[in-house]
């Protein structure tokens, strides 16, 4: 007899993070694996009838509306606690079922839960996230390890980290990493051009970040090191930000509205999701110099559309990306400089990134993550 199991695909909305994009992908995949005979997805507060779609647009106003509440203690609190019992009271009839927080949190109930903890930068790099984010997350993460069977994390990097943080047994948490979507994948310039001259740009003619713009991220240091580029460079190879503005972004964002005016970078925000493979693929080079990551999603895109990868030294970055990058330290401007300045002109060493990138990302799959997760699955129901 299979694992029957509850999914929440919560995550799933507009903007689509990374955790958004991994729910999305486990709801893909988890039906076609074996294992499980009965799955079922849960929103907010409710099952489904099916699992949804990732959008690409999202109301302002309920955006604005929910940050202006989440400023307010007492309104987020209120709110959780309601939230809380609709979710208790919809799973009340659901005890055999194993449910899947796979965005740090899980729901009261009884029964055996599972949860995906992506990072711990919540816990160790406080100063990078707004204090309300920080005492609401902290507050939930507890909760969810209190209610846990099992955790699953990213990478080996997050699992050892969680274990050591929190003193919890190595035995109840599985690494499980993520992977790319088979749309990202190498394209010609004739499978780009469209897009991509919709933002001015031309095929392997620029140089590609992609994340929230937030101080976890680098972003300050990656347009100082840019800007350090000569100018004859820069122009030829312009720097493509794509991402969400993020908490204390005011001086990237001004930084970046002035590179634009020099004509260094180009700024799009938030990108649809069917053109961002074609950005990937169309990049003559990728550049992500997080300070700390819990997987880094984009390394793997990246190279499975065969676009060289510079990342930085550090947290889970050497684990994904292997022998396909380039490395840096992340607060050196000057080595971060010469690397980018490299990547886009070394022949041979394009060369060698764009194959290692390719079997590096080929080893990495969601239908891998999705067999595996079941596997956990059954085992905290045996639990």
């Amino acid at each position: 007899m299979g694992t029957r199991v509850i999914l929440s695909v919560e995550a799933v909305r507009y903007p689509l993070t990374g955790t958004g994009r991994y729910a999305y992908e486990l709801s893909r995949h988890l039906p076609h694996v074996g294992g499980i005979d009965d799955l079922r997805y849960f929103g907010m507060g409710g099952f489904l009838d099916s699992a949804p779609e990732p959008s690409d647009e999202g109301s302002a106003a309920v955006g604005w509306i929910k940050r202006t509440l989440q400023k307010s203690n007492t309104v987020v609190a209120l709110r959780q606690s309601a939230l809380d019992w609709r979710r208790r009271r919809a799973l009340l009839a659901h005890d055999e079922h194993v449910f899947h927080g796979p965005n740090y949190y899980l729901p009261p109930r009884q029964g055996p839960n599972v949860v995906t903890i992506h990072d711990l930068s919540i816990f160790t790099m406080p100063e990078c996230h707004p204090p309300a984010r920080v005492r609401y997350m902290r507050k939930q993460i507890r909760l969810s390890l209190k209610r846990a069977t099992h955790l699953i994390t990213d990478c080996d990097y997050t699992k050892n980290e969680t274990a050591a943080y929190f003193d919890w047994p190595q035995d109840r948490v599985t690494a499980i990493p993520l992977a790319s979507s088979d749309d990202f994948r190498p394209r010609d310039e004739t499978q780009t051009r469209d897009v991509l001259a919709e933002l001015g740009l031309e095929h392997e003619g620029y140089c590609l970040y992609a994340g929230t713009i937030e101080p976890r991220k680098n972003v300050m240091r990656l347009l100082d090191a840019y800007e350090g580029l000569p100018a004859a460079i820069r122009t030829r190879f312009p720097l493509v930000l794509v991402g969400h503005r993020g908490w204390q972004s005011e001086a990237a964002h001004e930084k970046i509205e002035r590179a634009v005016r020099e004509g260094w970078a180009v700024y799009p925000g938030y990108v649809p999701n069917a053109h961002l493979p074609l950005l990937f693929a169309g990049a003559r080079l990728f550049v992500l110099p997080s300070l700390y990551e819990g997987f880094g999603l984009p390394i793997l895109e990246a190279m499975a559309s065969g676009t060289p990868v510079i990342v930085s030294r550090n947290s889970s970055l050497p684990e994904v990306a292997g022998d396909a990058a380039l490395y840096v330290e992340a607060e050196d401007t000057a080595e971060l400089r010469e690397a980018i300045a490299r990547g886009l002109d070394d022949t041979q060493w394009r060369s060698d990134s764009i194959r290692k990138g390719l079997d590096r990302a080929a080893l990495f799959s969601w239908r891998r993550c999705a067999t595996e997760t079941a596997a956990v699955y059954a085992r905290a129901a045996r639990a």
